[in-house]
């Protein structure tokens, strides 16, 4: 992994300062369309400070490994119910508890500064900072209904439209969003990973003998060099009488409007199931 330095203001997502204030405020006491998180004491099982002050310290606890600090729950709450941080009622993969309510993904835990590369070939849809909700993230769809995110980054090193390959620098890791501010330095510094299938989270390993979508089963390992140059991709097909059946849903004008001004029936798609779940209730 390449190493880059970054300022603390990159590593935490702060600037501007006034949105950043005003994300954090959504946060914590929601709105009309966002509900507040939910967060009490069981929160504080995911403090995890043998692992994350080595990390913030520039190190890895383990030589050569990063170690995954959160995976997907399987019985996360309806996300109208809003964001929980809380530890009642979880389920991960293998049966156990390394999760939290309402996480619908990976974290994979490094020092920031660190590069993150593309974990398959395909274009790079969005990027964007909810310091509310993941911070600075980037958006690649790889086809076949696939869309993964990467979240709480510091920098990002490409652009929306850009063809990445597997294994591809596409950013730099940090942990911006509101998540660092409060539980510093007691939670660990990571990369939220997510993966979409079909508009729905899913989890990239498998749970009772199914399928998985890491190239080596359930144990994701670095990209062999022969297919870091690996770019085969076909953009991703949507259902265009199902869209407009869809936005009816939608109960605010502006945000209509919004998602209709995207150039394509994928864009427009992708960005309906995008605020979906960031404006719940305008839904």
């Amino acid at each position: 992994m390449s190493k880059y330095k970054v300022s603390i203001f990159e590593c935490l997502g702060l600037k501007p300062f006034r949105k950043t204030l005003k994300a954090s405020k959504l946060a914590i006491f929601g709105d009309k369309y966002t509900p507040k998180t939910k967060a009490d004491l069981t929160t504080l099982r995911q403090y995890k400070p043998k692992i994350s002050i080595p990390l913030w310290k520039g190190k890895l606890p383990l030589e050569r490994t990063i170690i995954i600090t959160n995976l997907y729950n399987y019985k996360q709450p309806n996300v109208k119910e809003g964001w929980s941080v809380r530890v009642t009622n979880v389920e991960d993969f293998r049966g156990k508890s390394l999760t939290y309510d309402s996480h619908n993904g990976t974290d994979f835990s490094l020092p920031p500064g660190y590069s993150v590369t593309a974990p398959a070939p395909g274009k790079v849809l969005r990027i964007s900072s909810e310091f509310n909700r993941g911070g600075l993230k980037i958006f690649i769809d790889h086809g076949q209904g696939i869309i993964t995110t990467l979240n709480h980054l510091s920098k990002t090193l490409v652009k929306v439209n850009d063809i990445v390959k597997r294994g591809q620098e596409i950013a730099i890791s940090g942990y911006s969003g509101i998540d660092a501010i409060l539980a510093f330095p007691f939670s660990p510094p990571h990369v939220h990973f997510n993966v979409w299938l079909n508009g729905e989270y899913v989890d990239p390993f498998a749970k009772d003998n199914g399928i998985s979508i890491w190239r080596n089963y359930n144990n994701p390992i670095p990209t062999k060099e022969e297919d870091l140059n690996d770019d085969n991709y076909i953009e991703t097909e949507f259902n265009k009488e199902a869209f407009k059946e869809a936005l009816k849903n939608i109960i605010d004008d502006n945000i209509e409007e919004d998602i209709l001004s995207k150039k394509n029936i994928f864009r427009k798609m992708y960005e309906y199931n995008f605020l979906y779940e960031l404006l719940p209730l305008a839904f």
